[in-house]
């Protein structure tokens, strides 16, 4: 699992910058650009959360939605064989390969939730 924290629903990035000393990070997830940073683990997780409440409150105060809207498509790279099974498996059930991606997607996201 990568290194990040998570703070009402929002995921933020960690790292550690070996040349200025400093931990830091970004919100991922939402259209706007807001990072934070800290001198110890203590202080990165409060500059996260304090992004995140600074964050909430001014796209409140512009009557702007915060969170990244998605397409609900994307292109993903597999190898021929791995295409070929999925397609295969995905006409003996009677679905689409798109129908059938996105159960597969559901299930392993709803696996590695628990």
């Amino acid at each position: 699992m990568k290194d990040v924290m998570i703070y009402k629903e929002y995921i933020g990035s960690v790292h550690y910058s070996t040349e200025d000393e400093i931990f830091y990070g970004k919100i991922e997830g939402i259209n706007d650009s807001i990072s934070y940073e800290g001198s110890s683990v203590s202080e990165l997780k409060s500059a996260f959360e304090e992004a995140v409440e600074d964050y909430l409150e001014l796209c409140n105060l512009n009557g702007k939605e915060p969170e990244k809207m998605y397409k609900g498509s994307f292109n993903v790279r597999i190898t021929p064989e791995l295409h070929k099974q999925a397609a295969q498996r995905a006409l003996i059930e009677g679905k689409s390969l798109n129908q059938y991606v996105e159960e597969a997607i559901e299930q392993y996201s709803a696996k590695e939730q628990k």
